[in-house]
């Protein structure tokens, strides 16, 4: 095996192979998590130009959420499969071809449909790039390494929505998904030429009833709840069988995960204490988190009447917090323990979701964009430790596997949450205006009076309190999180750790 170029480095900079196969990493990982948030303000746009409810635009951010969860086991089957390069090619062409086909959507099904396709691709670009930069960086380099990847994580939630209204207010809605196609095509060339080649691996089988299990049972799950906004209750026979069926798929897939050799989830991990509580964490902050970001571009343009690059510019504050704060709450984390951080995180964030249970038709926009970095602040404090918590204790071999199923509880978390924020949002709207059409496209702000203008926010202050209620609840488990251990590793410390071990390890089964 020839020498790694990390290996052969003598300096403690990183090779120009590796910043090359590192640029084609980031560029790909980019455009999947812009992806998430990228398209929050064009949400009222696509609502009008296809004439649909708040029930089903939803799900253009809830498929593409999905989608995302549901990949990532796949990602390191496929590895051992077809190697690690033809993977990623494969993912950027897949993430491609959903981008151009949601921006030729002719109607909200084929969108949905389409995003579907998207997120396949995109959840695997991530994980698979991450395992081609562990290989090719090499262990020593794995903190350099982390630090070039995780740009895009901090990039992404402040820059997608301003993108986004950008290219919305002042092109069209489909250029949001047109302007993946140019990138990608960039990042296809670029992984054709410059990322290493690997061998192939057959003696890992893929979890085939699981997965037939799991991404149904999850999509029935979401789609009866949402259901309950167009039928106004649990009685509809659509809601009962969905969530019925959706419910004894997801029994299913656990029963089936518990016996099976390699599962396509570890639900054993479960049993460890830690990792249980810092899961119903990390589900519960995901909830809050992209449920939030699918109501306020909706208020801004509705309720307010902004553009939508004013909306993406009003939501920037959230991001901007979280990313101040990421690395001082770790190390303060380091210094006084998960148990004693992470709540102060969850009370912030639940201080900032309170501002918006008040909002008005003229609520000062100063006053809600502080609220908003208040929350980006309590997101900050509350991510990075939770995700090092649910490491404690865990074995070097549980530990990507723990990866895994931590991520995919953040984005079923976010599905979750925004399914049922646009729900409690309609149902709302509905109460408000009783007998009238409720449809958004019947919303305009230069027809609104003002007495419809304070009823439509009345509606967004009720689900706003459903935000603030979930971020109240997550505040109960991370007061069991673990506390400060002098022997063991700090947080930032330790989550490094965790995460350059998942890197490796999934390096390890790359064959050379």
């Amino acid at each position: 095996m020839p020498e790694s170029p990390a290996t052969a480095a003598s300096d403690d900079k990183l090779s120009p192979e590796v910043m090359r196969v590192g640029a084609v990493v980031v560029l790909g990982t980019i455009m999947a998590i812009l992806d998430t948030t990228i398209v929050s303000v064009a949400l009222p746009t696509l609502a009008k130009d296809f004439s649909t409810s708040i029930n089903t635009i939803q799900w253009v951010t809830t498929g593409y959420l999905l989608a995302l969860a549901i990949v990532i086991p796949l990602s390191g089957w496929g590895v051992h499969r077809f190697g690690a390069k033809p993977v990623y090619i494969a993912s950027l062409a897949l993430f491609i071809g959903g981008s151009i086909l949601c921006g030729l959507s002719w109607s909200v099904g084929a969108l949905i449909a389409f995003r579907v396709v998207q997120g396949f691709g995109g959840g695997m670009i991530m994980p698979v790039g991450q395992a081609i930069m562990a290989r090719t960086a090499g262990p020593d380099r794995m903190n350099k390494v982390m630090a070039l990847i995780g740009v895009p994580t901090l990039l992404g939630p402040i820059l997608g929505p301003v993108i986004g209204g950008a290219i919305v207010s002042n092109i069209s809605w489909r250029w949001i998904f047109f302007v993946n196609v140019p990138i990608g095509i960039v990042a296809l060339v670029l992984a054709a030429r410059f990322l290493p080649t690997s061998g192939r691996d057959h003696d890992h089988k893929l979890d085939a009833l699981g997965f037939l299990l799991l991404a149904p049972g999850l999509a029935l799950l979401v789609y009866g709840l949402s259901e309950v906004g167009t039928t106004g209750g649990f009685t509809a026979r659509s809601v009962q069988v969905s969530l019925l069926i959706g419910a004894v798929m997801t029994v299913g897939f656990v029963l089936r995960s518990l016996r099976a050799p390699e599962p396509l989830v570890d639900l054993r991990l479960f049993k460890r204490r830690n990792f249980s509580i810092a899961t119903i964490t990390i589900f519960l902050t995901g909830a809050t988190l992209y449920g939030t970001m699918f109501l306020l571009p909706l208020y801004y343009q509705i309720v307010r009447g902004e553009s939508a690059w004013m909306a993406g510019l009003l939501m920037a504050p959230q991001g901007i917090g979280a990313a101040l704060v990421m690395r001082p709450a770790a190390q303060m984390a380091d210094r006084y323990g998960t148990r004693r951080t992470v709540p102060i995180g969850m009370a912030l964030l639940a201080l900032g979701t309170l501002a918006y249970t008040q909002v008005s038709g003229t609520s000062n926009y100063t006053y809600l964009a502080f609220a908003l970095f208040v929350r980006g602040i309590g997101l900050g404090f509350g991510m990075m430790p939770v995700f090092a918590a649910s490491y404690r204790g865990l074995t070097h071999a549980e530990i990507p596997r723990a990866t895994t199923a931590t991520n995919i509880v953040r984005q079923v978390g976010g599905s979750f949450g925004v399914a049922i924020f646009a729900v409690v949002l309609q149902q709302a709207i509905t109460r408000q205006f009783p007998g009238q059409d409720t449809s958004l496209n019947s919303f305009t702000s230069e027809h609104l009076t003002t007495s419809s203008v304070d009823h439509l926010a009345a509606a967004f202050a009720t689900s706003f309190w459903w935000s603030f209620g979930v971020c109240v609840v997550a505040i109960v488990p991370s007061l069991f999180l673990p506390g400060k251990v002098d022997s063991e590793p700090g947080v930032f410390e330790e989550l490094e750790e965790a995460e350059s071990t998942n890197l490796d390890e999934v390096a390890s089964v790359i064959p050379d």
